[in-house]
């Protein structure tokens, strides 16, 4: 009979049993990616996510491994659950501490668990809800929230009695493009020279581009993309989520799955991008630069991605959670999910409620953002 244990460290599992999961070309759930997050000390107790990951076992075989955390607030987490809380606190209830599956600070749909080939997802999912509302009634733990799962996890969590809660990010797709000219030449004129102006002001003040990849980035690339990355958050005052051996520890884990993208100008670095490489999506996460220069931002993060995805064969490219400016790049409307189950029957059913209506707003503002598009008519 298949149990469900907890364990409270990436490391606690063998890597021979680690090993026994059907592998997964999505970066962000691969044990070099979660476990850097909690040497590096930016996943923890003490940051607010503390790890308590779920492991279904048949005896000596792993037949399911679940990320969850539980948080102490609702930082880097990117589903938008404030109002909830405050709402908890004006009725004398506390909304923390609460389980997440999700990837921290990865706004990024992909699957949200690693299976056994050949095990049936709706045994596995009965298992681990059966033991995450254990935890929650033993607990006090006010509910279990999935967030950015893709379109296999959603087909599980759907028949399951949770709250769906929609958003929307934007997605380019690659239709076949042999060149970035050939990317432009299905967008309408007066967007084409739009874009195109954008690429030539960059090039105008002198900015070069280099693509290193992950590993082969060396301790003083590293200090000068941290620096970026660092810039980014003080702009508005907060510190990055993320610690600086984060990133060399991920050189160590997964070396072959991101690069990095510096600016140069005058021999000088001054902004950089890095990107993860999924089995069909480029992934751009995190950025920054020393100073704000002129369409910088679009060419770093935008049009060096969509050229390596065209230059790569590359399907979708995901650059990031949220900016409507994407629109009039090309980069599609795309629908998310997250799923929650919320242990408070009054609570869970006006949140119902609140995502039932602000789902068919999302639906709303995804219809209007494609009339946004660039692409002309006939595309």
């Amino acid at each position: 009979m298949p149990i469900v244990e907890e364990v409270n460290a990436i490391s606690e599992i063998p890597e021979a049993l680690w090993q026994t999961l059907a592998p997964t070309p999505y970066p962000f759930l691969q044990r070099g990616f979660l476990q850097a997050l909690e040497d590096s000390h930016s996943v923890s107790a003490s940051t607010g996510w503390k790890p308590r990951h779920l492991l279904v076992k048949d005896g000596a075989t792993l037949l399911a491994f679940l990320p969850m955390y539980e948080k102490s607030h609702s930082y880097g987490e990117y589903v938008f659950d404030w109002a909830w809380a405050d709402a908890y606190q004006r009725h004398g209830f506390s909304y923390y501490p609460k389980l997440v599956t999700a990837i921290p600070f990865t706004p990024v749909a992909g699957p949200r668990w690693l299976l056994q080939p050949g095990v049936d997802p709706k045994e596995i999912l009965t298992l681990l809800l059966n033991k995450i509302s254990e935890i929650s009634d033993a607990e006090r733990i006010s509910g279990w929230h999935v967030l950015f799962p893709d379109d296999s996890v959603v087909s599980a969590l759907s028949k399951q009695p949770l709250i769906e809660r929609n958003a929307c990010q934007y997605r380019w797709h690659n239709a076949g493009y042999n060149s970035f000219d050939d990317f432009l030449a299905v967008l309408s004129s007066r967007k084409r020279k739009n874009l195109r102006k954008e690429r030539r002001d960059v090039q105008a003040q002198g900015f070069t581009f280099h693509t290193v990849p992950g590993k082969d980035m060396t301790p003083e690339l590293w200090q000068h993309f941290y620096r970026f990355y660092q810039s980014t958050y003080m702009i508005r005052g907060m510190q990055g989520y993320l610690t600086p051996s984060f990133f060399t520890l991920i050189q160590e884990g997964i070396p072959d799955s991101f690069f990095l993208v510096f600016a140069e100008l005058d021999q000088t670095l001054v902004a950089g991008a890095i990107f993860f490489t999924g089995e069909d999506t480029l992934y751009g996460r995190y950025w920054g630069c020393d100073a704000d220069y002129m369409n910088l931002h679009f060419e770093t993060c935008y049009y060096q991605g969509i050229d390596y995805c065209i230059n790569n064969n590359i399907t979708v490219f995901d650059a990031g959670a949220q900016g409507e400016h994407k629109l009039k790049r090309g980069f599609y409307p795309v629908i998310t999910k997250s799923y929650h189950q919320i242990a408070h029957s009054g609570f869970a059913e006006a949140i119902a409620s609140f995502c039932y209506e602000e789902k068919d707003h999302v639906s709303a503002y995804a219809q209007e953002a494609e009339t946004l598009l660039p692409y002309k008519k006939d595309h």
